[in-house]
């Protein structure tokens, strides 16, 4: 089983969990719904297509840079006619004067994430091909978060999870007079482990709107010691540096 190393940055991020209505949540990291949507949309597949095989997959983020929390507040509905306003649960209208609504979304800024995707060799190479050329844009999350940079960072990586600890760079400064930084993994763990972090409702048996469905997943953060020569900085250097992990894994491909 080889796996896929995946990059997900950009200027905004929003992994939500239990979005409901007006208040849009997201998750300190990606969701393992979010990834596999973003998976689905590379592919192509409808949103009442079958999900069974992407049981298969295992998640491994590393957190690179956690980002800043942000809140966008926005209205709904506002100053229309109230034929157009948003419809209620009932199939009626508003009251003339409650028409607008106000809904908070939440993101994350500047963030920077490295996942391990491990899974059938078969299917990770679908995969693969997919990211390469997307059938459907790729987004972090909501369709108002593009990624800043190509997602598909290497494919056919034997050890995924030890190339997050050992060889893929990390997009952070690098400390001073350190050997190690300190870095936050999200490992995916049995539902009923007691070292659990948190419970997430997170794993999709359907995207179909008319039946969205998901399952639990247990999750737990370890914070890990990685060789601080990793770390890449930002700006030109990081993409060097991510330039030439990706040239060299595909090099070893061939």
């Amino acid at each position: 089983m080889a796996g896929l190393i995946l990059r997900l940055a950009g200027p905004l991020q929003s992994w939500g969990e239990h979005s409901t209505f007006q208040e849009r949540d997201t998750q300190p990291y990606p969701t393992r719904s979010g990834i596999l949507g973003l998976l689905a949309a590379a592919q192509g597949r409808s949103r009442a297509s079958e999900l069974t095989d992407f049981l298969q997959l295992r998640l491994t983020v590393r957190v690179d840079r956690p980002g800043v929390f942000l809140t966008d507040f926005h209205t709904v509905g506002g100053g229309l006619p109230r034929h157009q306003t948003i419809p209620t649960a009932e199939g009626g209208r508003r009251p003339e004067k409650a028409t607008t609504l106000v809904s908070r979304r939440h993101y994350l800024a500047d963030a920077a994430f490295t996942v391990a995707v491990e899974g059938p060799d078969e299917l990770t190479g679908k995969l693969a091909a997919a990211l390469r050329h997307p059938v459907w844009p790729l987004y972090l999350g909501r369709r108002s978060c593009p990624p800043a940079e190509p997602i598909l960072l290497a494919a056919s990586v034997a050890d995924p999870v030890a190339a997050l600890k050992q060889a893929v760079p990390l997009s952070r400064a690098r400390p001073r007079e350190q050997s190690t930084v300190a870095v936050d993994f999200v490992y995916e763990t049995d539902i009923r482990d007691p070292h659990a972090r948190t419970h997430l409702l997170d794993v999709p048996v359907s995207f179909d709107p008319l039946r969205r469905t998901y399952r639990p997943r247990a999750i737990k953060v370890r914070t890990e010691q990685l060789p601080a020569e990793l770390c890449c900085g930002r700006g030109v250097d990081q993409m060097k540096a991510l330039a030439t992990y990706a040239t060299r894994i595909s090099q070893e491909e061939e």
